[in-house]
């Protein structure tokens, strides 16, 4: 006589699911959808302008113009949101990034003209410094090239309100200072904007990963080889992550973020464990780029391959991925 017990073969057979295509998708634990996409755009000044970043092949910087032309495809396609990231020229650059909380701004401009266009596109925006700075670091340096924590978040503050009040649905810090959610938090309750949603790069690490963004937005020259690691988080460590998503949900964040995306899948495991809020994760640039060039060289296969990607941030436990993958995931999803 068998034992009993469920598993024990023959009695159980882990391929009698896998046999058929409606038992695989009737067991699937996690899906993919269009409505956990977010896609970053790189904003250029002026009209009519496209430039292809070289480190990213299939992505470019484009002018307002050409940006709504891209946004009205992603709303047929059903992307919820998109995230701006502006491209600073040199001579807006300055020591004190006035130019992050100038009102008619690349950025500013760029809500506005996308909250005018499509009203129900989702748009974020990055609230850091490094776009603006001379030195390419994401706060105000002293002269040992320490970033400054609070007299940067002061900046922060005031970036984030001119955003929110140019129309921005998310502000999205992704600076890393200490004690900066707090104060966008509490700038934005007193003038008003009781509406606007916090998205906290809470875990975003000193990564490699970061390098073809820098290309993008034209911080990486102005680096001059420098790191962030005084205040972006350290590889090695998980524990310290958890204390970060604590800090910045107790200082009014309504969601929380882990950057980079695959190679941190279970720090966003760990942080939808601990709290069940909102998580999100960025499937960086170093990530694209890596993925790019092994599809463009034959050596993997294009859609198994993002959606793959993909799906591994939802079984980690992601809300929402954002990705530069966003557009051509979308249009996978509307073939099925």
């Amino acid at each position: 006589m068998a034992q009993s017990g469920l598993d024990l073969f023959p009695y159980t057979r882990m391929r009698r699911m896998r046999r058929s295509d409606f038992s695989r998708r009737l067991m699937a634990e996690n899906q993919l959808s269009v409505n956990d996409l977010i896609y970053p755009v790189f904003v250029l000044d002026g009209k009519n302008r496209r430039e292809v970043i070289e480190s990213m092949p299939g992505i470019e910087r484009l002018s307002i113009d050409l940006l709504l032309v891209e946004a009205k495809e992603l709303v047929e396609l059903g992307v919820p949101a998109v995230a701006i990231f502006p491209v600073t020229p040199a001579d807006k650059k300055s020591l004190f990034a006035e130019e992050a909380y100038n009102d008619d701004g690349l950025a500013q401009r760029t809500v506005r003209a996308l909250k005018e266009a499509f009203p129900e596109l989702g748009v974020i925006t990055d609230v850091a410094l490094d776009p603006f700075t001379t030195h390419g670091q994401d706060g105000i340096i002293d002269d040992s090239g320490y970033v400054i924590n609070d007299v940067t978040t002061e900046i922060l503050v005031k970036q984030a309100l001119s955003h929110a009040e140019a129309g921005a649905d998310v502000v999205a810090p992704s600076d890393m200072m200490d004690g900066r959610i707090g104060a966008i938090r509490e700038a934005l309750e007193a003038d008003g904007f009781i509406h606007t949603r916090i998205m906290a790069y809470s875990a975003k690490y000193a990564s490699s990963y970061y390098g073809p963004f820098r290309d993008a937005v034209g911080s990486a020259g102005n680096l001059k080889g420098a790191d962030k690691k005084t205040y972006q988080m350290d590889p090695a460590n998980s524990d310290e992550a958890i204390r970060e998503v604590a800090l910045d949900l107790q200082e009014g964040a309504d969601m929380v973020m882990v950057k980079p995306g695959m190679p941190y899948l279970d720090i966003v495991r760990r942080v939808k464990d601990e709290f069940g809020v909102p998580t999100f994760a960025y499937q960086v640039s170093g990530e694209y780029a890596m993925h790019k060039a092994a599809i463009d060289n034959g050596w993997l296969s294009e859609e198994a391959t993002i959606m793959e990607s993909l799906l591994a941030f939802k079984r980690a436990g992601a809300d929402g991925i954002l990705t530069y993958f966003a557009k051509q995931a979308a249009k996978y999803l509307a073939k099925k």
